[in-house]
């Protein structure tokens, strides 16, 4: 399954994260991911949140330029070795990882890897036929509300 992901560009300067994660507490929606990568200039947010279409809207009318994109969410259990069983099916299967970063379910008894592959179809299909489970946006969004 797959989940859609908000990437949000923002200038390199103090107070653009606040804004953007003020602007979403306002409006309700509540972010389960979040990764930040930057450059000198700017910055790239990666988020899953629990309502993707509302926080692009949302941001976009901040003057936020915002892309939605498919990522995959692998559940493993949250040990060492997680993300290996990961990586060894999708190196099996001859695609890329693009990016990726995790976050925790459960208190710690599971977490979530999100990545984005140069062929999700091909990375999704070989963890389904590892039995490796892929969570949908109705599974994310229920374990954060």
């Amino acid at each position: 399954m797959k989940i859609n992901q908000i990437s949000i560009l923002l200038q390199n300067k103090p107070g653009q994260l606040s804004a953007i994660c003020g602007a979403l507490a306002e409006a309700n929606i509540n972010i389960a991911a979040l990764s930040l990568a930057d450059t000198s200039d700017f910055g790239i947010v990666r988020m899953i949140v629990d309502d993707h279409e509302k926080a692009k809207k949302v941001l976009s009318e901040k003057g936020n330029v915002v892309n939605v994109r498919e990522v995959i969410a692998v559940c493993v259990g949250d040990k060492p070795g997680g993300m290996a069983e990961v990586m060894k099916v999708v190196d099996a299967a001859g695609t890329n990882v693009e990016y990726s970063y995790a976050f925790a379910f459960h208190r710690g008894e599971k977490a979530v890897l999100v990545f984005r592959f140069a062929d999700n179809a091909k990375a999704e299909e070989a963890l389904a036929q590892a039995g490796l489970v892929t969570l949908g946006e109705d599974a994310v969004s229920k374990e954060i509300k």
